[in-house]
């Protein structure tokens, strides 16, 4: 049987994701983008419910200040969104792309009650939108 393409977020999700907390140090965080070569990520509580989003563009200014100051850079809650854009595992990839033509996030968390459970960014959903082409 050929390999199927994936439909929803949830076969294109990435599960084992990097997120933080709102105590994390934005140099951890930042250290923690650049390894996992994203944008942003989600900030969870103890019980991993998502509480905000945090990427380069909010703690770049800050960072670069603290460093001019020479002062520690402040925490992830201090600089994180809490208004976040986030979708559920059984969401249409076809219309989440749909979504990601404007100017929105590159990195979505996946959210299933109320519990962070991955993250799509545009780059998964774009590979899957060509394999359903070539399907």
């Amino acid at each position: 049987m050929p390999n199927k393409a994936p439909t929803i977020v949830r076969d294109i999700m990435s599960r084992d994701c990097y997120r933080v907390t709102g105590k994390t140090s934005v140099s951890t965080l930042a250290e923690g983008l650049a390894i996992h070569r994203l944008p942003g990520v989600p900030v969870v509580d103890e019980r991993d419910h998502l509480i905000g989003f945090i990427s380069e563009r909010d703690v770049l200014g800050k960072v670069l200040e603290s460093s001019y100051l020479n002062e520690e850079p402040p925490l992830v809650r201090e600089l994180m969104r809490n208004e976040v854009l986030s979708v559920p595992p059984n969401k249409s990839i076809t219309d989440l792309a749909q979504e990601m033509l404007g100017a929105k996030p590159k990195v979505y968390p996946v959210v299933e009650q109320s519990r962070l459970v991955g993250i799509v960014t545009r780059r998964d959903v774009l590979s899957a939108v060509l394999r359903m082409r070539h399907n």
